[in-house]
């Protein structure tokens, strides 16, 4: 990632860059409105399938494009949307739920579908994709959204958002200027792309393996009930403020991040920790440092060190996640017992010989820990490797799109 070190620095470098590639040209800022319009076209919905309908649901929240729909709608005609057409999600645009299309569809009444009129030739659809990716228009957008549980897009207000256009008096440079800009933020798109292809395969990879691992054929192992090689114990709600950065210990209530962080610490760490009941419910963790367990984090420590390897039993735990969380109450609150939690069976590898028991766990554990690492951590790893992309990628959009202007963006549509 470049270091330009302060905003001034970025400002002067990224007013360089474009003084470069403008040229001398001038900058014309127009309301969306004067360049596109919403799509006035309708096509039928059983020529729509789910490759070919979109709904706000198969859009991908934070600008992740789209997927298949898993529904079809039941309505007669739909809004049409052509390759090229900028599509948004127009519930809750704080989601930002863009796509460029790529090929021809319906989409539903809940997503707009943009559309470059036929008379601007010097608009390229991918640069107006751009520049409606941006940050600065999803503020715009959410500043003019009507709503306050269920926000919505103000379609007059979205038209009326400000999108700079280079020479548009001279159509031939102006798509040469949107082009090499375009092509800059495709290169790294593209590389946020690949690497989350590759962490994808990587975490298919690392679960194929884990579930091989802890895949026991009969006789090779003994099952024993949890309690029976480990106490449970439920946390304790904290009545201070557990928000105040500068406390020491995370405060964990299951789930994979801290809820706040407290003074003091319950639990010393090297614990298996289980999400007692709500969204998160049965979701498994472990936490090797002191911290403090809320009343919905289960701490499940071993017994004897000598017979079961605390990482181990997590990776097993990890691995049967979804037992935990189908054996949820039902009904309510999605909850899991501290009974269910006692009498769910772990393995025992080699149960005659406690040697060759540890030595296999440790086998084992060293094995995922490795995919862990590479899978999962923040601060190593594909998942580190793609935020400092998407940095990246971020910052020299915004260098790239960071056009001149004499005003700022005031315009207010009612």
């Amino acid at each position: 990632m470049s270091d330009l070190g302060t905003t001034e620095n970025a400002e002067r470098h990224g007013s360089e860059f474009l003084e470069k590639l403008l040229d001398g040209a001038e900058v014309e800022w127009l309301s969306l409105g004067e360049v596109a319009e919403y799509s006035p076209t309708r096509v039928e919905s059983s020529e729509l399938d789910a490759t070919s309908f979109i709904g706000v649901d198969n859009l991908v929240a934070n600008k992740g494009g789209r997927i298949d729909a898993t529904y079809l709608p039941n309505t007669a005609r739909l809004t049409e949307f052509r390759s090229g057409d900028i599509l948004l999600g127009n519930i809750r645009p704080y989601l930002k739920k863009v796509w460029r299309a790529t090929k021809s569809g319906g989409c539903s009444g809940d997503v707009l579908a943009i559309r470059v009129q036929e008379n601007w030739k010097s608009v390229n659809t991918e640069f107006l994709y751009y520049l409606l990716s941006s940050d600065d228009f999803f503020r715009y957008n959410m500043q003019h959204a009507k709503g306050a549980k269920m926000p919505r897009g103000n379609k007059a207000a979205i038209m009326g958002y400000q999108i700079p256009i280079p020479c548009p008096d001279k159509p031939e440079k102006s798509l040469a200027i949107q082009a090499e800009i375009v092509r800059i933020l495709d290169a790294f798109t593209e590389l946020t792309t690949e690497l989350t292809t590759e962490l994808t395969a990587r975490k298919k990879q690392y679960n194929y393996y884990r579930d091989q691992l802890l895949t026991f054929k009969e006789g090779e192992v003994e099952w024993k009930k949890l309690e029976d090689v480990a106490t449970i114990t439920i946390g304790e709600f904290v009545h201070k403020n557990i928000q105040d950065a500068s406390a020491e210990y995370p405060v964990f209530n299951g789930g994979r991040t801290p809820t706040g962080y407290y003074g003091r610490y319950n639990n010393i760490g090297d614990k298996v920790i289980v999400s007692a009941r709500g969204a998160n419910a049965g979701f498994v963790n472990r936490i090797s440092e002191p911290y403090w367990a809320g009343n919905s984090c289960y701490s499940v420590s071993i017994k004897n060190a000598k017979e079961l390897n605390w990482s181990f039993l997590y990776y097993f735990l990890k691995c049967s996640e979804h037992k935990l969380i189908g054996d949820q109450q039902k009904g309510g609150i999605p909850a899991v017992s501290k009974k269910q939690m006692e009498v769910f069976k772990v393995p025992i590898p080699h149960p005659n010989d406690r040697e060759k028991s540890l030595t296999e766990q440790a086998r084992i554990v060293a094995i995922l820990d490795k995919f862990d690492t590479l899978t999962h951590s923040i601060s190593e790893g594909l998942p580190r490797e793609i935020e400092l992309r998407q940095k990246q990628y971020e910052y020299y959009r915004d260098l790239l799109l960071n056009f001149p202007t004499s005003e700022p963006q005031t315009e207010t549509v009612a």
